[in-house]
């Protein structure tokens, strides 16, 4: 693998005017190079640098300019508050560069392999091609290090397991400041050879004139699609339909497969393992489901109780450590040298997973029973006239938890709500209390954010 290029389209592939497609502005890889190069010649020598993440060919320059480089690109969300912002390049030690994708230069590509050797392997950065910086829902955003290794192995896992290839076209809209959005939607296609078309906003109607084959989502994306009954029936030609970054909810992935014909493909990972669980292109996939263990990586369920516990992993896809904290990157792991999701799961007979939830919100212990926050919020999107769902456990002087709901929904009650529930799960999984609001508080992915929910 140290021999292959990560980025092969670019040292190899067949060049197209309209190669790389970014909110309405195209390229082809040799303007792309060019543009990169620039990026490369500016940064060189440097020990990092950091980048306004913007849906724009020029953050696909910059991070392809650090890739020549050999320099960790730290992507900065475009919307990050001054307090958050100031947190990343302090701790990064970056500085943002400014692009101008008019600019041209050449740069050899010494760097831009898989596994290259090259300055940067000092500390503190080690190998990483990339600092992206967590969530910091457990405190201040950790710089995660990602190395070209691993971007390359799980790249080349998701392109056999997708079925992945030059002859596709792949449309998403989503940021491109994570996993989701710059490895797997950025660099994948800049892998595998596969035009990209990046619709600067993921709307409906934006993915229905793209006219790809591999389409990229996160449900709140595919929950917007299936409202739009024209633009999803405008999918029906797509090759596949992946979903990511958070649970799919059943009637979502129901109400894919009645307007397109396609039954989306799930897939489960983290910042710091990046994607190590997914259905198959040519697999079953069902609703609540996130398929097999990618080559390489090996799962195992810790501390389970009736098959269901904590997820483990090890694999080639793992990150290098958080950058400047080698107490939490070594608690991150176990004794015996398995990574510690946080995400508690079960893993059928056939070896498919389903991811219960986090562990330190998405299971919830109630008079004895354990019950996962996802399928009461599967069940409360089941009724008509919820749009959204996020159940959590709130402290309970009897059943030590109970189960709370917060829904966006009209022309409901609270007790039919509860109802509708008991009568679809066991009736010990029931909300014992209902808080309407007019949106659930999400991330840039559409992740709900649970800790800014109101008070249970």
């Amino acid at each position: 693998m140290a021999d292959v290029p990560l980025l092969t389209a670019l040292h190899g592939g067949t060049d197209r005017a309209d190669a790389l497609t970014v909110d309405g502005r195209s390229c082809g890889y040799e303007d792309l190079l060019g543009a990169a190069g620039a990026v490369a010649r500016r940064v060189a020598g440097a020990e990092a640098f950091a980048v306004r993440a913007t849906a724009s060919l020029e953050t696909v320059a910059a991070v392809v300019g650090g890739l020549l480089a050999g320099v960790p690109v730290v992507p900065l969300a475009p919307d990050a508050g001054p307090a958050e912002s100031e947190h990343i390049l302090r701790d990064s030690g970056a500085e943002v560069v400014p692009v101008d994708f008019a600019e041209r230069a050449d740069f050899p590509a010494r760097a831009c392999t898989a596994a290259s050797v090259t300055d940067t392997d000092a500390a503190p950065y080690g190998n990483a091609a990339l600092v992206l910086y967590t969530s910091g829902t457990t405190g201040p955003p950790k710089g995660v290090m990602i190395s070209r290794a691993a971007i390359a192995a799980d790249l080349d896992a998701l392109a056999q397991a997708w079925q992945w290839t030059a002859d596709d076209t792949l449309v998403h809209g989503l940021p491109l400041f994570h996993v989701h959005g710059l490895v797997l939607g950025v660099l994948g296609a800049l892998r595998t050879g596969s035009r990209l078309v990046h619709t600067g906003r993921p709307t409906p109607q934006a993915y229905a004139a793209a006219g790809g084959s591999l389409y990229f989502g996160v449900p709140t994306v595919w929950h917007r699609v299936v409202r739009d009954e024209a633009a999803a029936r405008a999918l029906a030609g797509a090759r596949l339909l992946v979903s990511g970054s958070a649970p799919l909810p059943a009637p979502v992935f129901r109400d894919l497969r009645a307007l397109t014909g396609h039954e989306p493909v799930e897939r489960y990972g983290m910042t710091e393992t990046l994607i190590t669980v997914s259905a198959r292109a040519d697999g079953e996939r069902r609703p609540g489901a996130v398929g097999t263990a990618l080559p390489g990586i090996t799962t195992r369920i810790a501390d389970s109780a009736d098959g269901v516990g904590e997820l483990q992993l090890q694999g080639p896809t793992l990150f290098d450590g958080y950058l400047g904290r080698p107490e939490a990157t070594a608690a991150s792991y176990t004794a015996d040298g398995w990574f510690r999701t946080g995400d508690i799961a079960a893993v059928d007979a056939d070896g498919t997973h389903r991811i219960v939830g986090r562990a330190s919100t998405d299971m919830i212990k109630s008079g004895g029973y354990r019950i996962g926050a996802g399928e009461v919020e599967n069940a409360l999107l089941d009724h008509p006239a919820v749009r959204e769902a996020a159940v959590v456990g709130a402290p309970h002087p009897d059943l030590g938890q109970q189960i709370v709901a917060y829904v966006v929904a009209e022309g409901v009650s609270a007790a039919e709500l509860t109802d509708f529930v008991a009568a679809r799960l066991s009736v010990h999984k029931r909300p014992r209390t209902v808080h309407f609001l007019a949106e659930l508080p999400r991330n840039a992915m559409g992740k709900p954010q649970k800790r800014l929910l109101p008070p249970a």
